[in-house]
């Protein structure tokens, strides 16, 4: 009897103890922080996003670090690192000490409470949302547990940058509401122009005017001068791109760690040996940095190809090595970077082992499949170089074709889509002149001219091919 009764109390506790975190966990919902910001990424990528973070927070000389240790706190919760997370919440409190009440504060409280809630602490939990809902008040938010304003939205842009490439439209957005409060705040403005350039892959080059302003309002920052360079570099305007260059290299303080992009530079100027220097003096203060090992790879794939028409075979074998070296690298590191996968593929293909470079090219074709994120224009990408990789490598035209027609379906006409687009008309045109499948052919460079907009060229073709068929209609 006596059982029973101790059996019912702990039953009424339990359910009181279970109603009391449900009405705790509504509120935390209310909160405008980490925890409820959605931030898309999956467990693989932690590793990499940890290291980044730690590089951001030891090297740089980043105006946003209470934000950056309050996106620390929340990849330690994702770890189970709890303790971890609060320490690196309460050195994001110490930095913001002597400042007035604000929307900083607000942050890192609601990251606490998050953080004691997945402890199991729902007094400390309440305790920091009372925090919360007082400040709320006093700074005259309509909302009972959160503030929209433009320091917020600032926050969230960085962490949404920060979290990679699924997240830089959100993240442009944020730093798009942010600027319509303050449009002339160099911080804002250097967010906007880093998502911007972010995003930024083809040619209408919506970066270039907001890096531009980041660089006007943020003269010191020698991090926005090298994003501004690459970009300069990107539509031609090389003599400007170079200033910019070489005012970061004399203004950082800091210069292991932006040797990366600069690298990036002169790797895409063609002077590899320049940019593997820099990389590798990079690579000893971060060797955990997966882009970095990814960079290094693609220079030495790129001395591959140079090395094409050499007589010194031993060194091409040698830049293969290493390249497939530091793709290997890249992958233990970022599991999830499909073109690591397609690097390996054509660095295997250039040296004849395609069985090698077949296996390879497959997986980053299951990667796409699987990656329902994946950028429309990096899933064409891996179908023309795949493509490239049948018609030069395999010398099979058919299946270069198909490749080409997949890409060309994703429909998004970025300056990938127009790259298909040539590779196609090539084969085809090739292949009238030799007289292969000649219906198919000329069908295609009907298609080919029609996606161009040329109608009637697109009709002349289609017409020739109808008249092979014998008045059939021809396919393809």
């Amino acid at each position: 009897m006596v059982a029973s009764a101790l059996f019912i109390t702990f039953m009424e506790g339990g359910m009181r103890e279970n109603a009391g975190s449900d009405q705790v966990k509504e509120k935390l919902i209310e909160l405008n922080c980490h925890f409820t910001w959605v931030l898309l990424f999956e467990d693989l990528d932690i590793p990499d996003l940890e290291v980044r973070i730690s590089e951001d927070l030891e090297f740089l000389d980043i105006k946003n670090t209470v934000g950056m240790l309050n996106l620390r706190a929340y990849v330690k919760h994702l770890r189970g690192q709890h303790k971890k997370a609060l320490q690196s919440l309460k050195e994001a409190e110490a930095l913001i000490q002597g400042e007035m009440l604000g929307q900083r504060s607000l942050l890192i409280w609601s990251n606490c409470a998050w953080v004691h809630y997945h402890m199991g602490s729902l007094a400390e939990t309440q305790n920091y949302l009372d925090k919360v809902e007082n400040t709320c008040k006093e700074l005259g938010s309509p909302f009972r547990y959160s503030m929209e304003c433009a320091e917020m939205e600032y926050e969230k842009g960085w962490a949404l940058l920060k979290c990679g490439k699924q997240d830089y439209h959100r993240a442009m957005a944020c730093f798009q509401m942010a600027l319509t409060v303050d449009p002339e705040n160099p911080e804002y403005n250097l967010g906007y122009a880093v998502a911007a350039y972010h995003i930024d892959f083809d040619d209408n080059n919506i970066s270039l005017e907001p890096l531009r302003k980041a660089v006007r309002l943020n003269p010191e920052d020698p991090n926005i001068k090298v994003y501004l360079a690459l970009k300069l570099q990107d539509v031609g305007l090389v003599a400007e791109a170079e200033t910019h260059i070489e005012e970061a290299i004399r203004g950082t303080s800091c210069q292991h760690y932006i040797f990366r992009y600069i690298a990036k530079y002169y790797r895409r100027k063609g002077c590899i040996d320049k940019a593997l220097r820099l990389l590798h003096r990079a690579l000893q203060v971060s060797p955990a940095s997966g882009y970095l090992h990814y960079q290094l790879g693609l220079c030495y794939h790129q001395q591959v190809l140079q090395l094409r028409t050499s007589s010194n075979e031993q060194a091409r074998k040698q830049a293969a090595q290493q390249a497939l070296f530091e793709f290997q690298e890249t992958l233990k590191l970022r599991p999830r970077l499909e073109m690591a996968y397609v690097c390996m593929a054509e660095v295997q293909a250039e040296m004849g082992q395609y069985e090698e470079a077949q296996a390879h090219f497959q997986k980053s074709l299951n990667m796409m499949e699987l990656n329902s994120n994946l950028e429309c224009h990096k899933q064409q990408d891996i179908h023309l170089r795949y493509g490239c990789y049948l018609d030069f490598h395999r010398k099979s035209e058919d299946d270069a074709i198909t490749q080409y027609l997949k890409g060309l379906n994703l429909k998004e006409k970025n300056f990938v889509w127009r790259k298909l687009l040539a590779a196609l008309e090539e084969v085809a045109r090739r292949r009238v002149h030799q007289n292969v499948r000649i219906v198919k052919s000329y069908s295609l460079l009907g298609f080919v001219h029609k996606l161009k907009g040329d109608n009637e060229e697109a009709m002349r073709y289609y017409e020739t091919a109808l008249r092979l068929t014998g008045g059939m209609n021809p396919k393809f």
